[in-house]
């Protein structure tokens, strides 16, 4: 399957290399209405430019591409970015994120999420519904310098829509099989040329795709409903106040678990007695406030984000009443970063930053036996507190004309503490007993400097050729599960990253291409392994591992009315030095939960109609693949390659317009995730073919 990937893509540069070379415009494929009260360009402060002029590896998805493909949370964009990869985990609990082998199963992420400049540490908040979303970028390799923490992998920036750019009212409503429904409402306006305000709201419930044999109900059905808030005000011509408030509160049946033969390839029916479930709320704030001075631009962020959830689960996932878990989980963060850089065109750019956080987690978990008739409750406060300071310099037309040397250097300090104790209670002859079983106080701290280095050399026609070296470093940590004492706690990890790459355009801009070639070299790198109980997961440590691949994108405009994009990405992702135990040496074995190759091709084609009959219809077709991937370090259990051909064809009149759209066209069956426990192998498997249809209504203001 993976021959069947390359080969693909193979025709793909073929056919793009014979587009003829006159110059066309970039087709209108979706509806636009906006109106632009000033120009208003979706950049990050900290880039500045666009990511496509930058020595990075780095995706960006718009708003039509957004629209087009129906994509309406976090785990869409899932193998379509090259070597990108996101697991459906059984809820939105956790969402694991891996970019070229890199990324983590449990604790902290390895790749980053930032929402409106909002910082989101934990992978409990990374699945969230969509909401009037303007652009989406993956930045690939380490992000150390201007984004720290957890950006060991990379880095997913999402932006959403400034009311200072558009102008309309839209509703929404969503209908499809499995029960699935949606409404939306948002509003843009203004008072004036300098305040824009929007406010949006969404709905969502789906009836659940698995049921479960025991209970004869739907095992993950799910509602949620979700608002966002933002005011952007042009206090002065060079002075912008940006404030962004969120709320998603989820109710959600989780964990369509069942039972698997690796050997067979047998999925039974998902068959447990306790109904489990996952519900959260997420509250997050930010005011970032932006001073345009001649020689230099100003930016003070403040972020605030609140998460309040609980979980419950039938731990053991069989018929009999033998476990039952219950975590219920507090964390807040609150982040304040500056950053200041230089204006102007200059050979001479510079940018300093500074960046502080506390993160405080409140965490119980709370383990039932039902045949022992006891529980065990464990409790942990585990505050953290962090400071960093970095920089970043770019010398244009260094040494020669078109050459670009980037220097960049972060610090950071954490300082952590995790305050434990355990209770034990059973109930014996109808009275109760408690007792406590452990406790203990532990601090860490950890402190890196991180360089990176990167030359870039342009050529007039606007093509570029880069090569960078940078440190990625994730912080060590606490274990929220262990059997012993050794067990409590992990190391940091730490990465050397070495990339070479090209950008450019071609035939007249109708095709831009980007490729690229990396290698990591990484050590101590934290692997979730199970429990020995059986009762859990945890991080240890590996020796050494090394990740190696390419990545190629391409987007292009074959004729009028055609825009296709394709990426392709491999990993060849290893432990070097890993001695599981006395027994276990896992050297050459493959890094877990890392597809060997990702594959997505996208069309989309304006039909051409009569403006008479209708405005505008746009059908987007794609393709995804994912190559062989391995579940666990042994490799002995592992997801061969696995297609889904999507597609939505949107019609447009007047302000209304019409989507009919599908998912896994092919109804491919494959696994989603797996894990073991106890003895017994589980997966979830993918969704399965889904199909609806989408009306949205968009009135535009007057001014």
């Amino acid at each position: 399957m993976g021959k069947r990937c390359i080969l693909c893509f193979l025709i793909l540069i073929l056919s793009a290399l014979t587009i003829h070379s006159e110059p066309i415009e970039r087709p209108d494929t979706s509806h636009i209405c906006h109106v632009e009260l000033e120009e208003v360009i979706v950049r990050s402060f900290k880039y500045g430019s666009n990511i496509s002029k930058l020595p990075l590896a780095g995706s960006k998805m718009d708003r039509l591409s957004i629209e087009n493909q129906n994509m309406v949370s976090t785990k869409d964009i899932g193998s379509r970015v090259p070597n990108l990869f996101i697991p459906d985990y059984g809820s939105k609990l956790t969402s694991p994120v891996y970019i070229r082998g890199i990324g983590a199963k449990i604790n902290s992420p390895s790749v980053g999420l930032y929402v409106d400049g909002i910082p989101y540490f934990e992978k409990s908040t990374f699945d969230f519904n969509w909401n009037e979303i303007e652009s989406i970028e993956v930045l690939r390799g380490p992000q150390g310098t201007l984004y720290g923490r957890n950006t060991m992998g990379g880095l997913i920036n999402i932006q959403t829509k400034s009311p200072l750019r558009y102008k309309e009212t839209l509703l929404s409503a969503t209908a499809g099989n499995y029960e699935n429904r949606t409404g939306s409402l948002a509003h843009y306006g203004s008072i004036g040329n300098t305040f824009g305000y929007a406010v949006s709201g969404n709905y969502t419930h789906s009836g659940g795709y698995f049921t479960n044999r025991f209970t004869g109900e739907k095992a993950d059905d799910l509602n949620v409903g979700s608002g966002r808030i933002r005011f952007d005000w042009r206090i002065k011509p060079n002075l912008t106040l940006q404030w962004v408030g969120s709320f998603d509160g989820l109710d959600q049946g989780g964990y369509p678990y069942a039972e698997f033969d690796p050997e067979t390839q047998r999925t039974e029916e998902v068959n447990y007695n306790d109904y489990s479930l996952y519900r959260r709320n997420i509250l997050s704030s930010g005011v970032s406030l932006i001073y345009m001075a001649d020689k230099f631009s100003l930016n003070v962020q403040t972020a605030f984000l609140h998460l309040n959830d609980k979980q419950g689960i039938d731990q053991d996932f069989t018929a009999d009443a033998v476990y039952y878990a219950k975590q219920i989980q507090k964390q807040t963060a609150v982040s304040e970063e500056i950053t200041v850089k230089s204006a102007g065109d200059g050979s001479y750019k510079w940018l300093f930053g500074a960046f502080a956080f506390h993160q405080g987690i409140d965490n119980e978990i709370i383990l039932e036996y039902k045949k022992q008739n006891y529980l065990t409750d464990k409790l942990y406060d585990i505050p953290t507190n962090g400071i960093s300071f970095y920089h970043q310099s770019v010398l244009d037309n260094l040494l020669i004309d078109r050459l670009s040397l980037t220097l960049g250097i972060r610090y950071d300090y954490e300082k952590a503490s995790n305050k434990y104790v355990s209770y034990k209670d059973s109930i014996n002859e109808g009275i109760l007993e408690s007792w406590q079983t452990d406790a203990f106080d532990t601090k860490m701290s950890f402190n890196r400097l991180t360089p990176k280095m990167a030359l870039q050399y342009s050529l007039s026609s606007g093509q570029m050729f880069y090569a960078s070296v940078a440190q990625g470093y994730k912080t060590g940590g606490f274990n929220t599960s262990f059997d012993k004492e050794a067990d409590r706690t992990f190391e940091p990890e730490y990465s050397w990253n070495y990339e070479v790459g090209s950008k450019g355009q071609f035939f007249g801009n109708r095709l831009q291409a980007e490729v690229c070639l990396f290698y990591i070299d990484w050590k101590n790198q934290q692997i979730s392994q199970n429990l020995p109980s059986g009762k859990g997961s945890m991080l240890k440590n590996a020796g050494r591992s090394e990740s190696r691949g390419a990545e190629i994108s391409l987007s292009a405009q074959p004729a009028s009315g055609w825009t296709l994009q394709a990426g392709w990405g491999y990993t060849r992702a290893v432990f070097k030095e890993y001695q599981r135990s006395e027994k276990l040496d896992y050297a050459g074995k493959f890094i877990p939960l890392t597809p060997r190759q990702t594959f997505a091709f996208g069309c989309d084609y304006t039909i051409p109609v009569s403006k008479r009959l209708l405005d505008r219809v746009v059908l987007d077709m794609n393709y995804t693949g994912v190559d062989r991937l391995y579940w666990n370090e042994d490799n002995a259990v592992f997801q061969p390659f696995y297609g889904q051909l999507n597609g939505n064809l949107m019609i447009t009149k007047g302000v209304t317009t019409i989507s009919f759209w599908a998912k896994n066209i092919m109804n491919e069956a494959y696994s989603a995730f797996y894990f073991e426990s106890m003895g017994k192998r589980f997966v979830q498997k993918g969704k399965p073919f889904t199909v609806g249809a989408t009306v949205t209504v968009k009135m535009i203001a007057t001014q």
